[in-house]
């Protein structure tokens, strides 16, 4: 049978089974957009063959990785709000309120060619201006299930004191649920599939009851998914006291929201028992480990969600306060800070991370009838690492199996060479071949050249941490 392209002689994780699905001389064949076999290389040989082949001698083949949560229209502001108390408020606001909507898009573009170069082939991007964001992953050839933002928030909210009651605003909520709806209605199903639309509400403390109740409705009249920020923060939790007498978890409760159809991100402040309910409820969680990490220096209840029979997920979150939209850096950070919080070596081993950046994630975000695994059937969406680097080196296959717990703890996404979606090659020997990476960057700098420049006296007035740190010479 004819194949358009095989890649064999590799380690092969296929993540199908329990565990990562090894296969240590292995092969995947590919057929358009479609993996037409996976399995023992000598077999696939024997049965396919194909108009191009790869050697993967030395190379690990693998799904792509998944990044289940990320704002990629806030990095151009990376590195601006970490190391600080009120991240958002003295670190993020300043910078953009000061910065227009062509400016975000440069950054927006740059974080999606990094993500890719680091394994990073499912991007579920939540921001907003995502009508023209979306355009991206069009042209990048990533895959995308996105959200356009969603509340009932005035544009200078960044000015409004910490514990202070947020304003909402009807009206602005409504242009917002049109722009969601124009969003899915434009691009859902798009560019061969790879591109399919959720809603997102923003946070419960950040619109009225009635406007929650209205996405709900619309997500079950398009059936799909909501992605939504859940008991994100205390001061989250404060508002929805103030304006509901209520936490977050049982106020959404009450309002029908805890089932499938959610993707719970955060769930930061959430107690065992909330988290618990979450879990049992069906929602998945999405887990930002690093960006919360930074932002918070806490450790969201990942293990009392998973304990509790809960679906999970990974996402890198945001540039200002996480620096970096690397999925290697999120399992890492996954595994290492859980080990900590639970005084525990053996908690969070290396492959329940790379499940949930890959086949685990796929179920949390409704995807794994597509991806997630290396399966017959399923989208070709591929990545290829090189095993000889020395990050990666050496490789040992008895008594145990070291290249998995190396992948999580050892690599840096630079060992990425070659990516596939949905069948088509788009890097190949770390050059990305449908964007102009360099281009990309440069004019992602001269916009932030400009939000700088304007963006000065407001940085200044903010009380930034870092700020200080930059006048007292520590940066």
């Amino acid at each position: 049978m004819k194949a358009d392209l095989i890649i064999a002689h590799a380690f092969v994780l296929t993540m199908e089974g329990k565990g990562v699905g090894m296969v240590e001389n292995g092969a995947v064949a590919v057929k358009g957009d479609t993996i037409l076999a996976v399995g023992a290389t000598d077999e696939i040989l024997a049965a396919y063959q194909a108009e191009r082949m790869i050697d993967g001698t030395g190379k690990l083949v693998m799904p792509g990785l998944i990044d289940a949560h990320i704002h990629t229209g806030l990095s151009i502001f990376r590195g601006m709000a970490q190391d600080m108390s009120h991240w958002m408020q003295k670190g993020l606001w300043p910078f953009k309120k000061n910065t227009d909507e062509d400016e975000s898009l440069k950054g927006s573009l740059v974080t999606i060619i990094e993500g890719i170069k680091a394994g990073t082939t499912t991007f579920c991007d939540f921001d907003h201006s995502m009508n023209r964001i979306i355009q991206h992953y069009a042209k990048v050839g990533a895959r995308a299930r996105v959200a356009e933002t969603v509340n009932e928030l005035p544009d200078d909210i960044g000015q409004i004191p910490v514990g202070e009651l947020y304003p909402l605003d009807p009206s602005i909520g409504e242009k917002k649920l049109k722009d969601s709806i124009r969003l899915f209605e434009e691009w859902h199903g798009k560019e061969n599939g790879r591109i399919t639309c959720l809603f997102g509400p923003q946070g419960a403390d950040m619109m009225g009851a009635e406007l929650l109740l209205e996405v709900k409705e619309l997500a079950q009249k398009y059936d799909t998914q909501i992605h939504m920020h859940v008991a994100q923060g205390d001061r989250e939790i404060d508002q929805m006291v103030k304006r509901y007498g209520k936490r977050s978890i049982p106020f959404l409760d009450e309002l029908g929201y805890l089932d499938s159809r959610l993707m719970a991100v955060h769930l930061t402040e959430a107690t065992k028992e909330e988290t618990q309910l979450v879990a049992k409820s069906g929602a998945s969680m999405i887990y930002c480990a690093g960006s919360i990490g930074i932002i918070d220096g806490l450790v969201p209840p990942i293990m009392d969600f998973l304990e509790a029979g809960g679906q999970a997920a990974l996402g890198s979150d945001q540039a200002p306060g996480n620096n970096c939209n690397n999925m290697f850096n999120e399992m890492k950070f996954a595994a290492i800070l859980n080990k900590v919080k639970r005084s525990d070596p053996r908690v969070f081993p290396a492959w329940l991370s790379l499940r949930l950046a890959t086949i685990e994630s796929a179920k949390a975000i409704g995807l794994d009838h597509e991806i997630g695994s290396l399966k017959k059937g399923k989208k070709a969406d591929i990545v290829i690492l090189n095993l000889q680097d020395p990050s990666l080196c050496p490789i040992y296959t008895d008594p145990i199996r070291n290249i998995v717990p190396n992948l999580v703890y050892s690599a840096r996404g630079s060992e990425v060479e070659t990516v596939l979606i949905d069948g088509q090659v788009v890097m190949e020997d770390r050059k990305l071949t449908t964007v102009d990476e360099k281009e990309a960057i440069r004019q992602a700098q001269e916009a932030a050249d400009r939000i700088s420049r304007r963006s000065r006296e407001d940085i200044a007035a903010a009380g930034s941490d870092v700020y200080q740190m930059m006048e007292e010479g520590y940066l």
